[in-house]
């Protein structure tokens, strides 16, 4: 198979889809690599990495997109990459389609075939190449929060360790999941009190015996969000509802109640925001990361993990690789009949909607993923 690795186009976005040691082993499979021309710089690769690897670079995008029967990207086409999609290729990225519903249609029209790293499931029914965007994601989370709480970048002037004679910081986590326990771990290292919140009676109980003594849980409900909120100096959005938008926990009438220059981050911006402020405003970019409403400031990076390009891309190609693998040497079709999880990747089949969150999200008609494969 013809595969091609584009370089990444979003906003200060510096991971690339595969770094060299993953384009050696899909060569090794005796796949053709097609890699952009200074795709991996951001990452810390260069062409000759890729050269040496087995890659042929390729001059332009266009060469990529139009050669390539199966692309891995990162983030999602971009509407300047729409045109360049052919019909049948197989795209696998992260896509987070109920988030958008112009990336949505303008996916749907190319008759592409759409297979989301966001809803990929493994035998345990987890979630494994969004995993490790996960885990850095939470942990940047709180290293991004703990640097707009400092006065000079519009924060209260917090330390969230604290120091003798003076409390800590308090941080407050919606979500027990992969990105609340990753963010929940750096704030208690650092000495920060730190709640999370879920409906999950079983994931709190889990999170009790697991996060250290400066880590309280708390059941997740209208009424709790309102009573933690003023205590809060930096609150992480962590909710996850896999394809499907992230629900607003924390509307716009609830700012007030939060301390003036308190921070927020919301790394569910990636499905829409659990934020209602955030779903408003929209993503914002490493370039542009913060906005401020009734005195709260807000992050909103979308794409968060490419502040650490290195470390997210190595981490991310260490999950998509087993499943890039069986994509290439078996095709989307028996790769998908073969592997559930695959199945449950595939977003779209020829303009076909076959998830059904993102079905939901927007009213369009749903086609069930084996329908749509058996078409």
């Amino acid at each position: 198979m013809i595969i091609g690795i584009p370089k990444e186009i979003k906003t200060a976005e510096n991971r690339i889809a595969m770094p060299p040691s993953g384009v050696e082993t899909l060569v090794s499979d005796g796949h053709e690599l097609l890699v952009e021309t200074g795709g991996g710089l951001g990452s810390g690769f260069c062409n000759e990495d890729y050269i040496r690897a087995g890659a042929e670079i390729a001059s332009s995008a266009s060469e990529v997109w139009d050669r390539a029967e199966m692309i891995i990207k990162v983030k999602e086409p971009l509407e300047n990459e729409w045109g360049m999609i052919k019909p049948g290729q197989v795209l696998f990225t992260f896509f987070h389609f109920a988030a958008s519903l112009e990336l949505t249609l303008g996916v749907q029209k190319t008759g592409c075939v759409a297979i989301a790293y966001e809803t990929l499931t493994d035998a345990g029914g987890r979630l494994p190449l969004l995993e490790p965007m996960s885990e850095v994601a939470g942990r940047l989370a709180v290293q991004e929060g703990s640097k707009y709480l400092e006065a000079p970048m519009g924060g209260r002037g917090v330390l969230l360790g604290g120091v003798p004679g003076v409390l800590p910081g308090e941080v407050v986590i919606l979500g027990g999941g992969v990105v609340g326990i990753n963010a929940a771990k750096i704030a208690a290292g650092l000495g920060a009190h730190v709640t999370m919140l879920d409906i999950n009676i079983d994931r709190l109980r889990y999170l009790d015996d697991v996060m250290p003594s400066n880590v309280d849980t708390l059941y997740s409900n209208a009424s709790n969000i309102r009573d933690i909120l003023p205590r809060a100096d930096l609150l992480v959005g962590a909710v996850l509802i896999p394809g499907a938008k992230a629900p607003h926990l924390v509307t716009r009438d609830m700012l007030k109640l939060m301390k003036p220059h308190a921070v927020i981050v919301d790394v569910a911006i990636d499905q829409g925001g659990c934020i209602e402020t955030i779903t408003e405003h929209g993503p914002t970019t490493h370039d542009n990361p913060v906005f401020v409403v009734s005195g709260v400031v807000h992050y909103a990076v979308a794409n968060m993990p490419g502040a650490v390009p290195l470390t997210s891309t190595l981490a991310l190609t260490n999950a998509t690789i087993p499943y890039a693998r069986q994509l290439a040497a078996k095709g989307y079709r028996r790769a998908a009949v073969d592997n559930p999880g695959i199945m449950a990747g595939i977003n779209m089949i020829d303009g076909k909607i076959t998830c059904q969150g993102v079905a939901d999200a927007f009213d369009i008609k749903y086609t069930p993923v084996e329908e749509a494969l058996g078409s």
